[in-house]
């Protein structure tokens, strides 16, 4: 029945309020280990730290593409390429009414080669470094004096070292779509601003996670076009269905799809700028767009512990599963 519907949105949403405010909290300076532990690693609660990695030499130097291309000019990276820069996204199938989902296609090309795609992208293709096992550690083991191996004060407050340490080099057009993560996420961004919207596990009901069957694009560097290749034997990925910023044309139909998100709270939005660094909890929702920096290029360091993983994973379960039966009961 809609009255019970609306009494259930209405009470996630003065929960969320309570719990969380209606800004994500900013420190000016690092926080001490406890207050990082008591503050929001154990409320899951995200936040903006100012002043974290200004002693990086990194700050000044990646900033400059002949510093980066020099240090890794013997390097072999991972490159990502997209038509569009939506990679991990929903997509038309071919020649089928509905959506798959889609992974970039990754080749391995030396750094300077990749950073003159990224920085002087041809019309047909957007190029990302995004590489997401421990890349910094191992494809770009060049510049680690450049910056902190870990986050000192999030290390002690979680009891445990980065499991995985990541560098992420992009364009204006690389896009993120919403999404969660199975690990406690620190995003220190270098050059350039990151743009993310986030909506708590909570909110897991305004997210429309379906299953979508799961492809890759494939690339030909001879007639520079794309082409979707799926798995066999088929296989099916759940994932956000919504789309936070639709298609011009196309608004009044998503919200229309999606009246839960379009709706309801308005996710935070938090701008990630040079020397700063986002704590982003476990199974926080969250979609990225980026601006570049002086170099032409955003570029970022993400350290992930799943030092808590266990307890906020069996949360989202609960949360999620008391959402599915509050729902069937509003319409009994």
């Amino acid at each position: 029945m809609k009255g019970k519907e609306v009494q259930v949105e209405t009470l996630w949403e003065e929960v969320r309020e309570l719990s969380l405010g209606n800004s994500v909290d900013r420190l000016q300076s690092p926080p001490t280990p406890l207050q990082f532990l008591r503050d929001f690693v154990s409320q899951n609660k995200p936040c903006l730290i100012s002043n974290a990695i200004s002693h990086w030499p990194a700050l000044s130097l990646w900033p400059s593409p002949s510093y980066l291309s020099t240090s890794l000019s013997s390097s072999l990276v991972s490159l990502h390429l997209t038509p569009n820069g939506h990679a991990d996204a929903l997509v038309p199938r071919p020649f089928h009414p509905s959506l798959c989902f889609v992974s970039a296609h990754v080749q391995s090309t030396p750094f300077p080669q990749a950073l003159d795609l990224i920085r002087q992208r041809p019309n047909h293709l957007v190029a990302y470094l995004q590489q997401q096992n421990d890349c910094f550690r191992t494809e770009y083991r060049e510049l680690d004096s450049d910056c902190d191996g870990h986050i000192p004060w999030a290390s002690e407050a979680l009891g445990c070292l980065p499991e995985a340490v990541n560098l992420w080099i992009g364009n204006h057009l690389s896009e993120t779509s919403f999404h969660k993560d199975h690990y406690e996420n620190l995003y220190a961004v270098v050059s350039g601003e990151k743009h993310f919207l986030l909506l708590p596990p909570t909110d897991v009901h305004r997210m429309y996670i379906r299953e979508y069957p799961a492809a890759r694009y494939s690339y030909s560097e001879e007639s520079g076009e794309f082409g979707l290749e799926f798995e066999e034997p088929v296989t099916y990925v759940p994932w956000c269905s919504v789309d936070p910023y639709p298609a011009t044309g196309s608004e009044e139909q998503e919200r229309l799809k999606f009246p839960l998100y379009f709706n309801g709270p308005k996710p935070f939005k938090v701008t990630v700028k040079a020397g700063e660094i986002l704590y982003l909890p476990s199974m926080w929702f969250h979609h990225v767009r980026q601006s570049p920096g002086d170099g032409g290029c955003t570029i970022a360091v993400n350290y992930c512990k799943a030092k808590i993983l266990s307890f906020h994973v069996a949360l989202f379960g609960l949360i999620s599963e008391k959402i599915r039966c509050a729902r069937f009961i509003c319409r009994v």
